[in-house]
């Protein structure tokens, strides 16, 4: 990673991949692995790190770009209140579905991964791995942990079973290696395309002599194991290089000049993310009024105001109250869509409520 001049290299990955500052990694996930009569604690750390090179979008001051909804109808940015979901059903034309619904169709939060069967490894394609995940055992859990990665491996069984995540349930294949019990999410039947999807022509039968030839190339570049060093990502690397020698030739360097927080819109960020922070935050239906000159979604009815939660009455709230602390004091107040407001309009939905 690039560094400036006396500083030390900077691992810009560390929060994407749950590795700590000081190179471990921590758990995003924990619960049990039951079947039968067994009761395994465990936890779920990634077994794969992004390590792409990731470039930010600026202006040709340096200015970090960001995204908004914008309603290319009236030519102006939402806010999160103001937005809904649809699906469309023709050009044009859509279904709403409000929080509400997509939470009563959330699966039970569970902590338990639920092992419904074992079958043969051979039995999978390739093409249903998604994502690695390493299981590791929880204190006091090695033995059984050791003793089921153990039998797995030997009777050459991988295990299908079903877990509960951030409102989402996942279908997950566990295999076992080398003592070691990983995790692997799967693609669903109807999510993959079959060869005739893609247009791949009827096979035909190919002369012997052209199949001879074939394996005779192959057999020229054939190696009895994989070389780790084909798996290195050059291309970043040689980015890497590029933007080295440019901070140290102190050439096409941008300083973002310090610029307010935005007071209006809000930033395009992943929907089902905010689904996620709806549901934790268990978030009252009440709607905020529309804008002048929009309308609000159909079906949204407006509701008294709340009167303000204890010890929120007098508590001094100014321009000079950091954004964590108005949120605490909105997740108080049930305020609607405070997840997706800047510091301006917590403080405004803050003084409304009062």
């Amino acid at each position: 990673m690039p560094k400036r001049k006396g500083d030390d290299k900077v691992n810009n990955t560390a929060a994407e991949t749950g590795d700590e500052d000081n190179g471990g990694a921590r758990s995003f996930w924990s619960g049990t692995i039951a079947f039968g009569l067994v009761s395994l604690p465990v936890s779920l750390f990634t077994a794969n790190r992004p390590r792409r090179v990731s470039l930010r979008m600026l202006d040709e001051d340096g200015t970090p770009l960001s995204r908004r909804f914008f309603c290319s109808k009236d030519e102006e940015p939402l806010s999160g209140d103001e937005l809904i979901r649809g699906f469309e059903i023709e050009k044009g034309e859509y279904i709403e579905v409000t929080d509400e619904e997509l939470e009563s169709l959330a699966p039970e939060k569970s902590r338990e991964i639920d092992l419904r069967r074992f079958v043969p490894l051979d039995d999978i394609d390739p093409m249903y791995f998604e994502r690695a995940y390493f299981l590791i055992p929880e204190e006091g859990a090695s033995k059984a942990y050791r003793l089921l990665a153990q039998s797995m491996e030997a009777m050459g069984r991988v295990g299908i079973a079903t877990f509960v995540m951030r409102g989402k349930e996942y279908l997950i294949a566990i295999l076992a290696e080398k003592g070691v019990l990983r995790a692997e999410t799967l693609r669903f039947h109807d999510e993959l395309r079959t060869p005739a999807d893609v247009g791949l022509p009827e096979l035909v039968k190919a002369p012997a002599e052209q199949v001879k030839a074939m394996r005779s190339a192959i057999d020229a570049l054939a190696e009895d194991e994989l070389d780790r060093d084909e798996l290195a990502d050059e291309q970043s690397r040689e980015l890497l290089a590029l933007i080295e020698r440019k901070l140290e030739a102190d050439e096409d360097v941008l300083h973002a000049p310090e610029i307010p927080e935005a007071e209006g819109g809000a930033e395009v960020i992943d929907l089902m993310e905010v689904l996620k922070r709806s549901l934790e935050a268990k978030a009252s239906p009440e709607a905020e009024p529309a804008r002048p000159g929009k309308t609000a979604g159909k079906g949204k009815k407006r509701v008294e105001e709340k009167k303000p939660a204890p010890g929120t009455e007098t508590a001094d709230v100014d321009e000079e109250t950091s954004k964590s602390e108005l949120y605490e004091m909105a997740k108080e107040l049930d305020i609607h869509g405070r997840s997706n407001m800047s510091k301006q309009e917590l403080l405004q939905a803050i003084q409304r409520s009062r």
